[in-house]
């Protein structure tokens, strides 16, 4: 088993943190007491959306290209993404001045592939599925012989991801429970290892798009269930969840919930008009999980973290 296949452990979070500290942001806490009111809860989102790239993945893209040697950074560096990590990783190969061959699906939105060529990667494109993305990614490798940083099942990344929780339980005292979204699984996996080795009473919760839901199947049924037409406005959580997330999310999340995609919008707007932050709707999943499951989360101080801001002005789902 490599580094990568390895499960990170909270050294190895605490480890990328110090190598990653000055590359990106810490990111700020910010509350809300009317969002308080509504949801009869004390509410800590932790602002990724404000991270490098508009995104959490910046951390986790950081950390698996500096964890390279010079040998291995040498070819350079390719994943597949949906924007958010295929951003990420480009700024941070820029950065260390290595290429960066992104597989992007057609239907991106159009300010994220934008996002990604303004660090200088080659992108190409394919066809909007996961066979298409994972295959044309394995002729790329071939025949490049870049280095693969995996979106989200790469124990580097994840590690990175993880980051933002040490940061959250740094800023927030006495949580009672962390809300996660989750998609393939790499910032649920890293925040749920920090955050359960850090301490165990707090909850972790993942939130996921009811469009969109291998994660809930799979958690629910104890084995890994492939995503499947997934159907949510939320673009970042459309891909499966990661076989090494997936083990990791199994040993230390509490629960995965579901949201309709009329609750994410709901989300959307208030966090847009409450807390004046520009967040997208993969990033407004996990508050729409307190508001869709009010019961929850009642008189509970609730760290929510928001993983992303981009998205398309000019395709708003309002």
């Amino acid at each position: 088993m490599t580094a990568a296949q390895q499960p990170p452990d909270l050294a190895d979070i605490e480890q990328a943190a110090k190598r990653i500290s000055e590359y990106v942001h810490r990111t700020p806490v910010l509350t809300s007491r009317r969002l308080d009111e509504l949801s009869a809860a004390q509410l800590f989102f932790k602002c990724e959306n404000l991270q490098k790239v508009g995104a959490f993945k910046a951390r986790g893209a950081s950390n698996a290209v500096l964890s390279l040697s010079a040998t291995e950074a040498a070819s350079g560096v390719a994943t597949h993404s949906s924007g958010n990590h295929g951003a990420a990783l480009a700024m941070a190969a820029q950065r260390r001045g290595i290429p960066a061959h992104i597989v992007m699906p057609s239907n991106a939105p159009a300010v994220k592939k934008a996002a990604v060529a303004s660090y200088g990667a080659v992108i190409v494109e394919v066809e909007p599925t996961l066979a298409a993305r994972e295959g044309t990614l394995a002729e790329l490798l071939k025949e490049t012989g870049a280095h693969l940083v995996h979106p989200y099942n790469d124990a580097r990344v994840i590690s990175g991801q993880g980051t933002t929780a040490l940061e959250l339980l740094e800023q927030v005292a006495n949580l009672d429970v962390v809300v996660v979204p989750v998609g393939g699984g790499g910032l649920l996996a890293g925040v749920a290892t920090a955050v359960k080795c850090l301490d165990p009473g707090i909850e972790v919760v993942a939130v996921e798009p009811a469009g969109a839901d291998d994660a809930f199947r799979s958690f629910g049924l104890g084995e890994l269930v492939p995503q499947t037409r997934p159907n949510t406005i939320a673009d970042g959580l459309l891909t499966s969840l990661g076989e090494l997330n997936f083990a990791i999310i199994q040993q230390r999340v509490d629960t995965i919930l579901t949201v309709p995609d009329e609750q994410i919008v709901q989300a959307m707007r208030l966090q847009w008009t409450r807390m004046k932050t520009l967040v997208e709707p993969s990033g407004a999943v996990s508050f729409a999980g307190v508001l869709e499951h009010p019961e929850r989360f009642r008189n509970r101080r609730v760290g929510i973290v928001v993983s992303g801001g981009n998205l398309d002005l000019d395709a708003l789902p309002w």
